[in-house]
């Protein structure tokens, strides 16, 4: 493990005002959003919208990193030019997901367990060779009556923490996603309480498996009440929660926290980023940034529609996405510019 070269690239995905693209979604996934939309379900339908993704003029601006999928690493532009070439050049480093999904926890009705350490250490080995140097593994932790419960927490932190063990041995930066999820109508205090057990069971099994943290970007859940929850929280409510339960769960050793989107509109989640980064950011041990995925793509997915005309159009959106994420991170973000956009 060369620790100065893990600590130079975790702090380089989370430097000045830049964040992580999630397009690292599932070919079943993507086949799920095509159909919405009515665009094809093929390999070349996919491998068409991510090259409108990866080919996005300015791209490099506004993301450091992108977490690719196995299927997306592997493939090119119509040029034959690799993705992960084409990332590079735009001064975006290559990321894969390498988690295979989760699955029903045996015993434990109702939660489920992320799967994918065997032959991790072989995958993590040829994805070095293509050009990754980041990547990530999920871990779903659903609210409900009696859920979570303590095993399906300590399972999922446990597997977490083995696989950020063997990407740093593998010269990988490991993002850590514990992701609280929005489904359901658990409140926001509900989700504070879950979120910081699960935060604090993964930097304990983190710390016992020999973790650099220095090393590693945590990828968490916003605090926010279930969707399905009468009462919704302001930006600021729900920015102070968050902050609040970070404080209490995140050793200040962790150079960067990027949070997912979850379920939340792209508008809210950049909202959100930017009340946490207005009015916390200079006070904070870790840099506050953001990996999106449907919050920066899904607009640029809806005007592509699988039309090679729509391609400007389309990569004119997720840059705009992408920029006002960037103003989050620099606690600048506002209506105004949503209206620039329009």
């Amino acid at each position: 493990m060369n620790a100065q070269a893990l600590m130079d690239t975790a702090r380089v995905l989370v430097a000045g005002d830049r964040g992580l693209l999630a397009m690292d979604e599932s070919n079943p996934t993507c086949n799920k959003r095509f159909a919405r939309l009515g665009i094809v379900q093929t390999a070349e339908s996919r491998r068409a919208y991510r090259e409108m993704i990866v080919t996005t003029p300015g791209l490099g601006e506004c993301i450091s990193g992108a977490i690719l999928f196995d299927e997306t690493i592997r493939q090119q532009t119509t040029d034959g030019t690799p993705f992960v070439e084409v990332l590079s050049d735009a001064g975006v480093i290559p990321g894969i997901k390498v988690d295979t999904g989760a699955a029903e926890m045996a015993g434990h009705p109702g939660e489920k367990i992320t799967e994918g350490l065997d032959g991790l250490r072989d995958r993590l080995a040829e994805y070095y060779c293509m050009g990754a140097r980041f990547a990530k593994w999920r871990a779903v932790i659903a609210v409900g009556e009696g859920v979570p419960g303590r095993a399906c927490v300590e399972a999922n932190a446990h597997a977490l923490a083995r696989y950020a063990a063997l990407c740093q041995e593998c010269g990988f930066v490991p993002v850590v996603e514990p992701e609280v999820l929005m489904d359901g109508g658990h409140t926001l205090e509900r989700c504070s309480d879950v979120t910081g057990l699960v935060l604090h069971s993964v930097f304990t099994q983190l710390f016992l498996q020999g973790v650099m943290l220095e090393g590693i970007i945590l990828k968490p859940n916003m605090v926010l009440p279930g969707l399905l929850c009468p009462a919704q929280p302001g930006v600021d409510e729900a920015a102070d929660a968050t902050v609040k339960c970070l404080l209490r769960s995140v050793p200040a050793a962790v150079p960067g926290i990027a949070f997912l989107s979850g379920g939340q509109s792209a508008e809210l989640a950049s909202a959100r980023l930017n009340a946490m980064n207005a009015t916390f950011g200079s006070r904070l041990p870790w840099a506050l940034a953001f990996s999106f995925a449907r919050a920066i793509q899904g607009p640029a997915l809806e005007i592509w529609e699988g039309k090679e005309s729509n391609v400007p159009a389309a990569q004119k959106a997720l840059y705009h996405r992408a920029m006002c994420n960037r103003a989050a991170r620099r606690g600048e973000y506002d209506a105004a510019i949503e209206r620039m956009s329009a």
